[in-house]
């Protein structure tokens, strides 16, 4: 790797003891899945994806993607949104999605939250949405330009809004 010799430095932060975790429903773009496992993997946090998955986990470009990382990744694969709940009862959520009128930065985020995301084609469907309709959240855009953020760059926002916004 190009300038591998240069000094790094990681930065003092207080990360949580309990983390916060991912939780993807029904992805379909192996690379956004890849690049998501690798902000997981730096941040130790756990990642969810929720079948059915619109690709196989072993694709070349999801591992590309996840480059050599995915070890570092406490992964869980969930057969169904329900088996998901199921797994995790307790677990406070947070549902991000463009028809959300709440602002994600305006969120105190406890400790252990899942940050829930949709599907890259079509978000969280409305059956989950109606299920949690006071959990859903928002990340400014002008929508008058781009339907929603790209999956990878909105977990992004979303995971380093939390840590910085926590309870």
């Amino acid at each position: 790797m190009r300038y591998t010799d240069r000094e790094r430095h990681e930065l003092p932060f207080e990360w949580p003891k309990t983390p916060f975790e991912i939780v993807l429903v029904e992805p379909v773009i192996p690379p956004n899945t890849g690049n998501i496992a690798r902000l997981c993997a730096a941040t130790a946090t756990p990642l969810h994806l929720v079948e059915p998955l619109g690709f196989d986990l072993s694709e070349k470009q999801v591992r590309r993607a996840g480059l050599d990382y995915w070890d570092a990744v406490n992964l869980t694969v969930h057969a169904s949104f329900d088996r998901y709940l199921e797994d995790t009862p307790k677990a406070q959520r947070h549902l991000f999605t463009t028809s959300a009128k709440q602002d994600h930065a305006q969120i105190a985020y406890h400790p252990g939250a899942h940050l829930v995301f949709g599907s890259e084609t079509h978000g969280l469907s409305n059956e989950i949405l109606q299920r949690f309709p006071d959990q859903g959240c928002n990340i400014p855009i002008q929508l008058g330009t781009v339907r929603s953020l790209n999956l990878a760059n909105a977990v992004s926002i979303a995971l380093y809004t939390a840590l910085r916004n926590r309870a």
